[in-house]
């Protein structure tokens, strides 16, 4: 961008929990880089799902002490939440970063997006709730994680959010400020397309969803790189 002197605020994805963005902060700090890891689990319990992970980003957000501006680096289904999120906050937010992230789609919810997919996970609910994350797909993305023990947490923190949440429309705010791209999976390619065709910076990494948690020292260098700048100083 670049963007000097700011607090990366790490958001993980709803379907998921702060262990598995926990590497990725620790691998910032081992750069000597200001972290805020967020805990925002409790809010994916009820609907309306998006307006409580609004409020609950920004209690959580106040009860750090900041005393400079921030960035926002979503993870995966955290992204079309980001500009809700910055609009929620009085600190100086100076960017966005996704990162191997979901793009907005104000006014129209995941069901919207991908009718397909929904269809495939509602026949799975139970209850109202939807299979935990993990079990999505067929592919087994946590067998990526070594640690096992780190594999366990990322596990076990995986919260079971109302089936509702999938039609909720996402929140319609604009952001015009700095925003950043990086992808680490093939998964979300079309996301990266769709964010150069935007203008917006992206870097591109050979690796995967959860990289965050199994190689947090290059993830770490390309956040710090596309907020930054090359040099990451």
């Amino acid at each position: 961008m670049p963007v000097v002197a700011v607090t990366a605020v790490l958001v993980h994805s709803p379907y998921l929990g702060p262990a598995s963005l926990r590497p990725l902060a620790d691998g910032l700090a081992a750069l000597g880089h200001p972290t805020v890891l967020l805990d925002l689990q409790p809010s994916v319990a009820a609907a309306p799902v998006h307006q409580r992970l609004i409020g609950a980003f920004a209690d959580a957000l106040s009860d750090e002490a900041l005393s400079g501006p921030v960035a926002l680096v979503g993870h995966g289904a955290a992204g079309p939440l980001l500009p809700a999120f910055a609009e929620a906050l009085e600190d100086d937010v100076r960017c966005l970063l996704y990162l191997d992230a979901d793009l907005p789609t104000p006014g129209r919810g995941w069901r919207d997006e991908r009718p397909e997919d929904y269809a495939a996970l509602r026949g799975r609910s139970r209850d109202g709730l939807l299979p935990r994350w993990p079990q999505w797909s067929d592919r087994d993305l946590l067998a990526q994680i070594a640690d096992e023990a780190l594999r366990t947490e990322i596990t076990d923190e995986a919260p079971e959010v109302p089936l509702v949440f999938l039609k909720e429309a996402r929140p319609t705010v604009e952001w015009t400020g700095p925003t950043a791209y990086v992808q680490l999976s093939t998964d979300h390619q079309g996301d990266a397309d769709a964010a150069r065709a935007l203008g917006w910076p992206v870097t591109q990494a050979d690796l995967h969803h959860l990289a965050v948690a199994t190689d947090p020292e290059p993830v770490a260098r390309l956040v710090l790189e596309a907020l930054l700048g090359p040099t990451g100083a």
